[in-house]
């Protein structure tokens, strides 16, 4: 490469570096064909996924203004050099490539392109995409530096050791892209089974109290004419039916939508809902977050998930007056607590408890992280949950 061995050398290792920093399939999919074009000296990079009905899945390119893209069209299907890659799984360096026998057009608002460097990416035998770069930039250098030079009539401006870096690039830029993959087919899997739980709850609770309110509503109709007083009665607990169903659904929605613990992190995370369920409910539900720093993503969202569910016990079970909520710094890691003064309960009936009060999710959770639960309850005492995690 013309920047010589050790540039050349760092330049790689940046570009991998990046690619390993993203867990979206899109942002891998970005920084790959960012990396590619600066790392080649291209004008152009594509990078398209394959779908199933002759088109693309996904398509990026780096090197075209979002106008120049608006103004191209539709995605491109998988046709000429595209489709030759992608079928046949061979690198393709062209000279030209409006020269080559399968080349078949562009749209209108296409930039031109000549000498193209493509090749497949792979993982295993089943080809998941392909990349290629266009245009060549061959830059004479000086102070300030002068603008590219055209390359030789007839040539390629891409070299061999230009197919080979790219070689190296595609199959780390695999990697990259089959992580990211599972990454969010994980984070969908976990979606799917708190929205099945929480669906599981809402029919066992909401729709109890919605059909407990159409009967007292219907009961203080027949009593109208007849029995005034009666009827105002249980137009009163109407009320009372309905309120507790909106907890229901706030609960529910506050669970559902959480703050992004990407964006926020776990302590503005945890002190905007707290604040949340303070208002919606008649108990005083507090937070004290005490110098905590950022915990790896899954500790995070474990200490998040436990909160959610101790905290939800606390304000529909237990008829506590207060619930306190504090997460502390400890050893690296975090200790989170929260602290009723309800009803409380058998610590030992883990039947029960269980089954009722979501203990054997919350150890679950804990213990996935490498963590420990402990809960202290009594009748009549109140209950503490207390979950520490490591930091790394």
């Amino acid at each position: 490469m013309s920047q010589g061995p050790r540039s050349g050398l760092a330049a790689v290792s940046s570009a991998l570096l990046a690619m390993s920093r993203h867990l979206e399939v899109r942002d891998v999919l970005k920084t790959i064909v960012a990396s590619a074009r600066e790392l080649l000296d291209a004008q152009y990079a594509a990078l398209g996924v394959p779908d199933d009905h002759g088109g693309f899945a996904q398509f990026v390119v780096d090197g075209v203004s979002d106008e120049q893209w608006k103004a191209i069209g539709p995605l491109p299907r998988q046709h000429g050099i595209l489709a030759a890659m992608l079928q046949e799984a061979e690198v393709e360096r062209l000279a030209d490539v409006r020269k080559d026998a399968r080349f078949e057009g562009w749209p209108t608002a296409h930039p031109d392109m000549s000498d193209f460097l493509g090749l497949p990416i792979r993982d295993g035998d089943e080809v998941i995409g392909a990349l290629f770069l266009a245009n060549k930039l061959r830059p004479v250098g000086g102070n300030p530096p002068h603008p590219p030079r055209p390359k030789p009539e007839g040539s390629c401006g891409f070299t061999e050791e230009d197919e080979e870096l790219l070689g190296i690039l595609a199959q780390h830029a695999a990697i990259a892209l089959t992580n990211a993959r599972l990454y969010e087919r994980s984070r969908e899997l976990t979606i799917a089974e708190e929205r099945s739980r929480l669906a599981h709850e809402l029919h066992d609770a909401v729709s109890q109290k919605l059909f407990s309110l159409r009967l007292t509503a219907q009961a203080a109709a027949a009593l109208v004419d007849r029995d005034p007083s009666r009827a105002k009665g249980e137009l009163h607990q109407v009320a009372a039916l309905a309120a507790e169903a909106a907890d229901e659904l706030r609960a529910a929605v506050v669970e559902l939508r959480p703050a992004a613990l990407d964006e926020d992190g776990l302590v503005a995370t945890l002190r905007t809902q707290i604040q949340v369920l303070d208002r919606a409910h008649t108990a005083r539900v507090t937070f004290d977050g005490r110098g905590v720093k950022a915990l790896p993503a899954a500790q995070e969202e474990a200490v998040l998930r436990v909160a959610q569910e101790a905290l939800h016990n606390a304000l529909r079970h237990s008829g506590a007056e207060h619930v306190d909520v504090t997460l502390d710094r400890r050893a690296g890691g975090a200790v989170l607590r929260v602290t009723d003064n309800g009803s409380g309960f058998d610590p030992k009936a883990i039947r029960r408890a269980g089954r009722h009060l979501g203990l054997v999710s919350m150890r679950d959770r804990t213990s996935g992280v490498g963590g420990a639960l402990t809960v202290e309850s009594a009748p009549g005492k109140g209950t503490t949950i207390e979950m520490e995690v490591p930091g790394g």
